[in-house]
């Protein structure tokens, strides 16, 4: 079967790290997601990813990691990046090409600067070298409701707004709201660390150390990281081209069409026919 989809787990300290996997192509790629992973991790989602990227099967083996069940109280995205590189080793994945989003993204500058020869490509989406004002106030409203009764659902709602365009909000907002109201997580830890994560992120001082070729694509009008940092990975990592979508926001990788085909083209640049 072209989509070959398999779910599996890792034991890792005291806990586990949920992955994914499917396609069957000779090259590898490891999919990085981001901060709502802390919500909805990996787990028994091999086939709906599959089908979701299944333009990706016939020319990948694609991995998708989430992080671990339980975090311990600052852990940090280099430890997340630690974490990634020690589950891509047990599974025997030597290179890959390495994707990440958002949260993802921070985790996959910790990944390509420090152990350089496990990253052949790297696309860095929606995602910044450290918090700015943009990034600080998003984030911090989050935190802000995480231990209220409806906090998740302010969440939810939040991201929302601030991710999408007028157009794809008025068409998605029943969705939005049956899933605000019905996808509560048991428990906000993991959202926690990992939102406290995101604000003490900082790779400003390894960028310089990453030697793969490098994608980055940002959003004119992200209202959740900003545009900024993407124009800061561009100018501090050597081998790498910009790209930044007009008119879009945060989920802009949900939303433009072209967003995966732009990434594997990238992917097979220079690749023999």
């Amino acid at each position: 079967m072209i989509l070959n989809a398999k779910n599996g787990t890792l034991p890792i300290r005291d806990t586990v790290i949920d992955w994914l996997k499917f396609g069957h192509g000779e090259k590898t790629l490891v999919m990085i997601p981001g901060l709502g992973d802390a919500f909805k991790t990996a787990k028994g989602m091999a086939l709906p990813f599959a089908l979701l990227y299944h333009q990706l099967a016939k020319d990948y083996t694609v991995y998708y990691f989430s992080r671990r069940r339980v975090l311990p109280q600052g852990f940090t995205t280099k430890d997340m990046a630690a974490d990634l590189y020690e589950s891509m080793r047990t599974l025997g994945i030597g290179v890959a090409d390495v994707f990440g989003v958002s949260e993802g993204g921070m985790i996959a500058q910790y990944l390509a600067a420090d152990h350089p020869e496990c990253v052949d490509k790297l696309v860095l989406a929606v995602t910044i070298p450290y918090a700015d004002a943009i990034t600080r106030e998003a984030i911090g409203s989050w935190l802000s409701w995480a231990d209220e009764e409806d906090g998740y659902r302010k969440i939810f709602l939040d991201t929302a707004r601030r991710s999408y365009t007028p157009a794809y909000l008025k068409k998605s907002r029943l969705v939005n709201e049956f899933m605000a109201r019905t996808t509560a997580p048991a428990s906000m830890d993991n959202f926690k660390v990992q939102a406290n994560a995101c604000l003490r992120h900082n790779t400003a001082d390894v960028l310089s150390r990453i030697c793969a070729a490098t994608l980055v694509i940002g959003a004119a009008e992200d209202e959740v990281v900003g545009v900024r940092g993407s124009y800061l990975l561009h100018e501090g990592i050597a081998d790498s081209r910009l790209y930044v979508y007009p008119g879009y926001s945060h989920g802009v990788y949900e939303e433009a069409k072209d967003f995966l085909p732009r990434i594997m083209t990238f992917l097979k640049e220079g690749e023999e026919e």
